[in-house]
């Protein structure tokens, strides 16, 4: 084959090839030693990285675009929701934000981050910005592994309650946000870097109910 033509060719610049009954075995070596090399470079390719998860309605806004981005020291800001993901008004609006940031910024749906992310080789710092609980959930769902989850804005809507003055969450965030906690994810609550944070604990939905009326 032209692959065996290759490494014959690089076996010459190796050793000397006494005869030709032992090129089989030769050739052999020389691709488990590539097979053996690939696993290595695999091993210690960089991957990208994500310093942090926010969940916030607005997505990117300057808030987010300015203290998270400086206190984070990261380059890249991922947006994972579906609906932005083909949205060019508002990736447009954000990308302004993202450049006066001195960052990157990129736009992909659930599904379509998760494949980059599988296969990325990179070594971006990746601040990942969702628009609620679920799309941390569905991405857990597709092969996310635990990861530190910011909760910031969470608006008010029918069947929600408050956890706090900007948190309001449905009977399903609750459950989401409890298996995900389950799941050996680390969950707080905080606005901005440098104010009060609160650490997020499995939460009893029907307790909160009554404990915020």
């Amino acid at each position: 084959t032209l692959d065996q033509i290759k490494i014959c060719a690089e076996l010459e610049d190796e050793t000397v090839v006494e005869s030709k009954d032992k090129i089989p075995e030769m050739v052999s070596k020389k691709v488990d030693r590539i097979k053996d090399n690939s696993n290595e470079r695999t091993d210690i390719d960089m991957r990208a990285k994500i310093e942090l998860i926010r969940v916030d309605n607005r997505l990117v806004h300057g808030q987010v675009g300015v203290t998270w981005v400086n206190a984070l020291n990261i380059d890249t800001i991922v947006v994972v929701d579906d609906e932005t993901a083909i949205n060019v008004f508002s990736q447009k609006m954000m990308k302004t934000i993202a450049k006066a940031s001195n960052v990157d910024i990129r736009f992909y749906s659930i599904a379509d981050f998760m494949q980059v992310l599988r296969h990325n080789e990179s070594s971006q710092r990746l601040f990942v910005v969702v628009r609620d609980i679920q799309t941390v959930y569905e991405m857990f769902k597709n092969g996310l592994t635990p990861q530190t989850v910011n909760i910031g804005n969470i608006h008010y809507g029918r069947g929600r309650v408050p956890f706090n003055k900007k948190m309001y969450v449905s009977e399903v965030d609750v459950d989401e946000i409890n298996e995900l906690i389950d799941q050996g994810f680390n969950l707080y609550y905080q606005d901005v870097p440098g104010t009060l944070d609160e650490v997020i604990d499995k939460i009893d939905f029907e307790r909160l109910k009554r404990v915020r009326k």
